[in-house]
């Protein structure tokens, strides 16, 4: 069977024309002569959405009950039963009704798809998994209704429906998008400038990203080696020397020239791991990396040059940044062309940038007379030169004959062979001068005279030499890659130990501390990150430690070696400008310097993450405040605003004279009705301002319930025939203010009967258990999902997408509020066969009612 293409239309917000689309592709597919149907379409009231659906066949949707509460949602069956060549199915990311088929839609979508029935449909970039997090943080409205990317990615066709935010505004603004009593809030809230913006650009980038990973899926099923220039990709290649900042910094301009550039930095490690790279460099250079907007990359080859252009290859880029070669001109002539000039050769048609820096064409180095290997090896070295030598003439001086001479020469090159292996260059010298000396005065004749008279002994001492250097000179290299493979190894488990303990909830800086300590054996190693403190007379007191983490040495007897704060530590290394880590104990060696600069690296990072977390700590409790404003702000522009006109209307009209009375009293009741609504509105924004100043004063004392429930009735104008009290005789008295528990059962009873279908009860029961008293206002409606039970205690927050003409969004959080406040709770239960309980639970008296 023929598998069917899904085409998606992307939008950045609701309203920038993505069912409009939808069906205006529709409209051709038909008039092009392909059987099209609309499976089914949300409006959302919308007059030109909706005159778009003239002309096509609707499939009738299924009706799915919940809770007592009938549902609409797409008939997959029907739809299939239909089998259309294409199906026009908006909202993608659409959770089903509990008993639909699928919990998703997309997965009827996937129904209609295996079917082999085309299909068009919409999404909003909030709903995108990957970005719903990003959304959230730009907008602050959480998205619940989500499709994984991977299922968007499998489109056929993604296309974006795109508006400019100021054009979408000001379709918002003339009514196109929402009734006209949510356009304010919505302007002020959700479709701010800023936020379509910024959703506008994740759309967009998305959809590139999504252009770029089928580009690459294309160029690789295709076999395509060569470069494509549909974006800029700077790859900077890192040795892990000095020069690596100022390559990252090079690349990044020529990405920035280009929009859409990217910036990858790539280091080789050799597969043996021993080449010499700086860590603490490194690990300095990726966080540079980072916060350039690059990313970092490690890759294992032998072939530098060949490993760094195949990465280019792998990543498509265009551009390939490498430094001047470190080596002299003497290294290099003598080792022939370096890096660059292999890179260049092997690119292509990679542009390649060859930057100088200032650790280019270093001067000749020698190495290190005293060589890789230990002090006790050399000693080992000159013990078996001297104690080898004299038995070895001695068994050989034993055996001599006359045709013995190429062995005796043998033995003693075996002899230098070993000491060399032993103790490296100076004792193989010392060997060889020894046993060219020994072989002409006890095997050479004239015996026993060193003479060398003939230009093939001096040629025999030279050789022997010239094989210890080159034997010595092996061992070297091996006990140096030897030791430099343990040290990364030991470097390796170190910061491998360190990200573990971070892994693992450890506190990071603690964690590097104790760690330097341990692993460079120190007496202690302390962090303090300290500020200036200025005195009342202006001048500086001192430093004020600000932060502070160390670790001292636990087995030390002396207490005299742990650091305090009299103790002046052996060496101070700065991290960052603020901070510096002490280090008390023995020196430290040039490669644990390497080593701890890698740490420092790390701590850097550690600390500027510490820094940003206490700012936004800081800036939670404005942005809280700020979110509160807003929303007052929206709730008055709407709420407030009603009664305002309504008594403005009622006076004015009271003020043009020519009434009767009836006209009069009617007039007047206007006018009261509104003012008492006023009233309200600003007792309880006073009342949140108490509470969320703290300031709430509550006076308790024993009160009886069932003196409460019929005032607040009576405040509600309802009776006995809308709710159901049910209060047992023996209820003790609780511990609360009546005023504001009376305020409480009228916020909780106006809400449940706000939400109760017709023809249903509200039940206001109360029952006692040990000090305790709870008192509950049960509901028959459509209940509050288990995920937004919190989320209607929130001020200003109205669950589900109502209308502004039910209030402030205040009732409930102030009756969690007051509730607290007597040293109660309120929570949210779910009812039985639908609906929602109010719990209200008081300490109960010792006074029975």
């Amino acid at each position: 069977m023929r598998q069917g293409r899904l085409r998606v239309l992307l939008g950045a917000a609701p309203g920038v024309g993505k069912t409009y689309a939808m069906l205006e592709e529709g409209r051709r597919l038909r008039a092009a002569g392909k059987d099209v149907v609309v499976a089914i379409v949300e409006t959302h009231g919308r007059a030109a959405t909706k005159a778009m659906t003239a002309g096509f066949e609707i499939i009738p949707r299924a009706l799915v009950s919940h809770r007592g509460v009938q549902l609409e949602e797409m008939d997959l069956d029907a739809v299939l039963a239909r089998a259309p060549r294409v199906a026009l199915v908006d909202e993608l990311a659409h959770s089903n009704a509990p008993g639909s088929r699928h919990e998703k839609r997309w997965r009827d979508v996937e129904t209609l798809l295996d079917a082999g029935i085309d299909v068009i449909s919409t999404v909003n970039i909030q709903h995108i998994e990957s970005l719903n997090d990003v959304v959230q943080q730009i907008t602050g409205v959480p998205q619940r209704e989500t499709i994984p990317d991977a299922v968007l990615r499998q489109a056929d066709q993604i296309e974006v429906i795109d508006l400019a935010p100021q054009a979408l505004r000001d379709r918002l603004s003339e009514g196109v998008v929402y009734p006209a009593a949510r356009i304010d809030a919505a302007l002020s809230n959700y479709f701010r400038l800023g936020n379509l913006t910024a959703l506008r650009e994740l759309a967009l980038l998305w959809l590139a990203d999504e252009v770029d990973s089928s580009l690459q899926k294309y160029r690789v099923e295709h076999g395509i080696g060569q470069k494509w220039e549909a974006r800029e990709r700077v790859v900077v290649a890192l040795t892990g020397g000095p020069e690596g900042e100022t390559l990252l910094r090079r690349g990044s301009r020529i990405a920035a020239r280009s929009a859409g550039g990217q910036l990858l930095a790539v280091h080789v490690t050799s597969q043996d791991g021993l080449r010499q790279a700086d860590p603490g460099a490194l690990a300095a250079q990726r966080l540079l990396v980072e916060s350039l907007g690059g990313t970092f990359h490690q890759v294992v080859g032998t072939d530098i040059p060949a490993a760094l252009v195949e990465f280019a290859r792998s990543a498509n880029a265009t551009q390939l940044v490498i430094g001047v070669s470190r080596r002299s001109r003497l290294a290099a002539l003598i080792t022939g062309a370096g890096i660059g000039a292999t890179v260049i050769r092997e690119s292509g048609d990679i542009d390649v940038h060859i930057v100088n820096h200032p650790a280019a064409g270093g001067r000749v180095s020698l190495p290190l007379a005293r060589g890789s290997l230990t002090l006790r090896r050399r000693i080992l070295g000159f013990v078996l030169a001297l104690a080898g030598g004299p038995l070895l003439t001695w068994l050989l001086v034993t055996l001599r004959s006359d045709d013995s001479i190429t062995t005796d020469v043998l033995s003693y090159q075996l002899l230098v062979v070993v000491v060399a292996l032993m103790g490296g260059i100076w004792p193989a010298l010392f060997a060889a001068v020894i046993a060219a000396v020994t072989l002409d005065f006890f095997f050479i004749e004239p015996f026993y005279t060193v003479t060398i008279d003939r230009p093939t002994h001096l040629a025999a001492l030279v050789l022997s030499v010239v094989i210890a250097l080159l034997v010595s000179l092996v061992v070297d290299r091996a006990a140096r890659r030897s030791r430099a493979a343990r040290r990364s190894a030991a470097e390796s488990e170190l910061i491998a130990g360190v990200a573990g303990e971070v892994l693992r909830g450890q506190d990071s800086l603690q964690a590097f501390v104790t760690r330097t300590r341990e692993a460079f054996g120190l007496a202690g190693v302390r962090l303090v990150v300290s500020e200036r403190v200025l005195a009342s007379d202006g001048e500086p007191a001192g430093l004020g430690s600000a932060a502070s983490a160390e670790t001292e040495s636990k087995d030390s007897a002396d207490m005299s070696d742990t650091p305090t704060s009299t103790t002046e530590p052996r060496d101070r290394i700065p991290v960052t400008g603020s901070a510096v880590l002490e280090l008390h104990g023995r020196p430290l060696s040039a490669g644990d310097r390497r080593l701890l600069g890698v740490i420092v690296a790390q701590l850097a990072a550690a600390l500027e993450q510490a820094d940003l977390e206490q700012s936004a700590r800081e800036l939670a409790p404005l942005a809280a405040a700020d979110r509160v404003r807003s929303a007052l702000l929206a709730a008055v522009g709407h709420d407030l605003r009603r009664p305002l006109a309504a008594a403005t209307a009622a006076v004015t009209g009271l003020r043009g004279g020519a009434l009767n009375d009836d006209d009069r009293a009617e007039l007047l009741d206007t006018a009261e009705t509104a003012l008492r609504q006023l009233n309200t509105l600003l007792t309880d924004l006073l009342d949140v301002s108490r509470l969320q100043a703290g300031v709430l004063a509550v006076s308790s004392r024993p009160v009886d319930v069932a003196d409460l429930v019929p005032s607040a009735l009576e405040e509600l104008g309802v009776g006995p025939d809308d709710v159901d009290i049910d209060l047992p005789a023996d209820l003790p008295l609780v511990e609360a203010d009546p005023v504001l528990l009376e305020r409480v059962l009228v916020n909780l009873l106006s809400n449940a009967l706000k939400h109760s279908p017709a023809g249903a009860r509200v039940l206001v029961s109360a029952s006692a258990f040990r000090d305790t008293v709870q008192l509950r206002v049960v509901d028959r409606g459509p209940g509050i999902p288990p995920d937004r039970r919190e989320d209607v205690f929130v001020p200003f927050q109205r669950l589900g997408d109502t209308d502004n003409t039910t209030g402030l969004g205040l009732g409930l959080a102030l009756s969690k509020g007051f509730v607290e406040g007597m040293r109660g709770t309120l929570e949210v239960e779910e009812t039985p066969q639908g609906g929602s309980t109010m719990v209200v639970t008081l300490t109960a008296t010792a006074v029975s009612a």
